[in-house]
């Protein structure tokens, strides 16, 4: 993929999109469509697609196992290694570095990030569930926050949209909680998932197991999988980068895409610092953008605005656009931007050695696993007294290495080529609420290397998460013993916002402007033509990955966009 080289004064542009990441992507692919010049900036260096430097390596290729050194966490990593799992030597080259990217913590946050076209898209875990109106509707019945200014029927069709360009494999079960989509052929629950779905769902009618539905093309058609993309090859080295394009990204996909149009600009390096704002239109006018290489500082203009810079990045820019109208940032009239913020909540699961099956095993490493959607306070029979809301898991079984204890020789040779048992482990998401005390802001007083204010994040898991948790531990407990398991054992770590990498809610969408910040088409209620579509626009969190849900408000939002400027509005 190439980007558009800019000369002298080419800095007008029909539309502007802030970041490259999963609905930064879908924006200028959208807009591109439609005949909009689209500028693409990004504040991280470019990245092509089929550039993974480890995409096709051998584990023994990987220094030092595949983990880096504690010297090189200490001095690079120290805040995103808190997880202990997160920084790898096969993508590491993707991750920020904390050290070059500061942010300071009232409570802790685990930020989560890599800057490079692409974004997140790269390293995304790949499932994708739809909302449902018992995600939609929950605020309002409960009481809690704002009410969301969309139904399920507002975005399925948009659902349909994004699942069917994206390409997701999944089974229809008929869950109102989860509902079904434009599925490809599942990866099929392997031989002991398929026999803990039949045992767990005896006994527990409600908690169903299914194929997890991720974003990896088990078909392939040319002529609806646009862009550089192949069949997945059930490698499972997904977070390396997919050199056939077998999962969606905006390199593989969107991006090549819009590019094919003609329409599309993409300036990396360039640190959007601040959305102008012209007092007398009532409208933005472009942007600021700081070079991350040199420091020399440009405009860019537009007619609109897509602002995908991710939760905390789209957020860091509207607090930094101040101006006479807005003192507080851009469109912050209602004063909610930076506050919300949510992430699912997890360090919590089980793991057990499911016995027998011995004489079965598997093909290839495919890239998802199970899903259990939510059970939990979903109708009269499953409502809880103890909490709101309600989780989901994540997991797989799987057979690792025969462990030999003892064994020397020709006997230990023989041994070590067969597999060990099925081991079963699975980790639970739960929803954390939309509190209005959970934020972040900027401290203007403290600046990084790029002069942007340092952000200070001030969020925390509270009563009802704990309450949540203990439950979610349990049942899945409950789950493992039902399917036969042995060996069984928990943990519940309480993790910090952040950890689960579904940041949302900073700039919530809403129907009041003096309570929220975007109105039901995730357009600015005071900058009407400045639209946010990522992870800041959620109003609440569900339990469900939210990407496609990002994907599919992207699509509508740019679709009303375009009517609004058919229309003389824009």
């Amino acid at each position: 993929m190439n980007f558009t080289i800019r000369g002298e004064n080419e800095n007008a542009f029909d539309a502007i999109v802030v970041g490259s990441g999963i609905s930064g992507g879908f924006a200028a692919m959208e807009l591109c469509k439609l005949g909009y010049k689209t500028v693409v900036l990004e504040r991280g260096p470019m990245q092509k697609h089929g550039d993974y430097p480890t995409a096709s390596m051998d584990p023994w290729e990987l220094p030092n196992q595949n983990l880096v050194t504690a010297e090189e966490i200490a001095k690079h990593y120290f805040k995103q290694n808190r997880l202990h799992w997160w920084v790898k030597e096969d993508h590491k080259h993707f991750i920020n570095k904390d050290d070059e990217y500061p942010y300071d913590e009232i409570e802790r946050f685990d930020w989560i990030r890599g800057h490079h076209v692409g974004g997140r898209s790269i390293m995304w875990g790949r499932h994708c569930y739809r909302w449902s109106d018992l995600d939609f509707e929950a605020n309002a019945k409960e009481g809690i926050a704002v009410d969301w200014p969309i139904r399920y029927k507002d975005i399925a069709p948009w659902y349909d949209y994004a699942e069917t360009f994206v390409g997701v494999s999944g089974q229809a079960e008929g869950l109102h909680q989860v509902p079904d989509g434009k599925f490809l052929p599942p990866f099929k629950l392997n031989c002991v998932e398929q026999h803990m779905r039949e045992s767990v769902m005896k006994k527990y009618p409600k908690r169903v197991i299914t194929p997890g539905r991720v974003a990896n093309l088990t078909s392939y058609d040319p002529n609806v999988h646009k862009g550089t993309r192949g069949q997945c090859q059930s490698r499972s080295m997904c977070v390396r980068g997919c050199p056939y394009g077998a999962y969606y990204s905006s390199l593989s996909a969107s991006l090549p895409v819009a590019e094919a149009t003609g329409n599309l600009t993409i300036v990396p390096d360039s640190i959007v610092a601040e959305i102008n704002y012209d007092k007398k239109t009532g409208k933005a006018t472009g942007v600021r953008v700081v070079n991350a290489e040199t420091g020399v500082e440009e405009e860019f203009t537009a007619r609109i605005i897509f602002c995908n810079a991710s939760t905390v990045g789209t957020t860091a820019i509207l607090l930094n656009s101040r101006s006479e109208t807005f003192p507080d940032g851009l469109g912050n009239g209602s004063g909610e931007v930076g506050h919300n913020m949510m992430d699912h909540h997890y360090g919590m699961g089980v793991s057990g050695t499911m016995p027998g099956f011995t004489d079965k095993y598997y093909k290839g490493r495919k890239p998802g696993g199970f899903y259990i959607p939510r059970f939990r306070n979903i109708d009269k029979e499953s409502k809880r007294s103890d909490y709101l809301r309600g989780f989901g898991y994540q997991g797989q079984a799987s057979r690792g290495p025969n462990v030999v204890a003892g064994a020397v020789g020709t006997d230990l040779k023989e041994k070590i080529f067969e597999p060990g048992p099925y081991h079963v482990a699975m980790t639970c998401f739960g929803e954390l609420l939309p509190y209005h005390e959970n934020r972040m802001f900027l401290n203007f007083e403290k600046k990084d290397k790029h002069g942007m204010p340092i952000i200070t994040f001030d969020a925390k898991l509270r009563d009802n998460e704990h309450a949540l948790r203990k439950d979610g531990v349990t049942c899945a407990e409950e789950m493992l013993e039902a399917a036969g398991c042995t060996n069984i054992q928990s943990h519940n770590e309480a993790t910090a916002p952040g950890a689960a990498i579904h940041e949302m809610g900073t700039a919530r969408m809403g129907r009041d402007p003096k309570t929220s910040v975007l109105n039901k088409w995730n357009q600015m209620h005071e900058v009407p033509n400045v639209f946010i579509t990522d992870g800041s626009c959620m109003t609440s969190s569900a339990t469900q990955n939210p990407s496609i849900t990002y994907m599919a408000l992207t699509a509508r939002a740019v679709d009303h966009a375009h009517k609004l400027v058919n229309d003389g509005v824009l």
